[in-house]
């Protein structure tokens, strides 16, 4: 079997848990480049985060799969795949967050609207850890977003909230499930909720740029940590899981490497592509 089409996740997968990019890790990553492999990054990150990863693997403006599965493109004025989620179900999302504990961010392709908080200074800080430059993607931090949004509507790719205890994300969770339709809502570790459009996944993108680049999804290998992945790596031809993936992820997948800070993505390309012969595919 020839595999075409490389999806990576980033945190977690691609990265140290100190988000830190390795040596071996770009070593694989360009090793699988040579055999003419076409490598993408399925994050949640935004776009122009994914991309500076992307550019650190020497990946030239690849299609990248970002904002969860809800923004597919090249570059950030044209995208070939987006699922946004409305702004009247955007407000309705905000409005029910603003009465929990939460930090929660709106991410737009260009930018970010985030609430005030005074709390969890260190959390805080380790989340924008995984934006990029203010300079290219600002954070707008608000009083009141809801406030805001009544006078200025926005549409988003994704909203990603952060909770100080499991009792309120619980709470917040049922609420959400209960008031608001046409969302997708994936609960992460460190108690916080990812809320895509209803039918925007990692997989779905996965499969539209298969499509677009004429690779069928057998030709496909996804390696994902977390549930957002889980579809993805469900549905590739190699799905594999990450060493210290949820259980959930791992019963989804046909392989399971090494934990990122094991050098996994590094270690699954040794036994995967070693033998595999150089092919033709599309130009990246």
């Amino acid at each position: 079997m020839a595999y075409r089409l490389l999806a990576l996740d980033i945190d977690d997968t691609l990265l140290k848990s100190n988000h830190r990019l390795t040596k071996e890790t770009k070593e694989a990553v360009e090793y699988v480049k040579n055999k003419g492999v076409y490598i993408t990054l399925a994050t949640g990150r935004s776009f122009i985060s994914a991309r500076k990863v992307a550019k650190s693997l020497k990946l030239s403006d690849p299609y990248l799969i970002t904002h969860n599965g809800s923004f597919l493109a090249s570059h950030v004025k044209e995208p070939v795949f987006e699922r946004r989620i409305g702004a009247e179900t955007v407000y309705q999302v905000v409005d029910i967050l603003e009465n929990y504990h939460c930090h929660f961010k709106l991410f737009h392709e260009k930018y970010v609207i985030a609430n005030k908080t005074r709390q969890k200074a260190q959390l805080i800080s380790r989340v924008n850890l995984q934006l990029t430059d203010p300079l290219f993607y600002p954070v707008h931090y608000v009083e009141s977003p809801s406030h805001r949004l009544i006078d200025q509507p926005l549409s988003v790719l994704n909203i990603r909230a952060e909770f100080w205890n499991k009792r309120e994300r619980r709470d917040a969770l049922e609420e959400l499930e209960e008031s608001v339709t046409g969302i997708r809502i994936t609960p992460g570790g460190k108690e916080e909720l990812f809320i895509n459009h209803e039918s925007a996944s990692k997989a779905l993108a996965l499969q539209n740029l298969a499509s677009r680049l004429g690779i069928a999804p057998y030709e496909i290998v996804a390696v994902g940590a977390d549930m957002r992945d889980r579809d993805m790596v469900s549905q590739a031809g190699l799905g594999v899981a990450m060493g210290d993936a949820p259980e959930e992820v791992k019963a989804s997948a046909d392989w399971i490497t090494r934990s990122n800070d094991q050098s996994g993505v590094a270690y699954m390309v040794k036994e995967v592509f070693r033998k595999q012969l150089r092919i033709e595919t599309p130009h990246q």
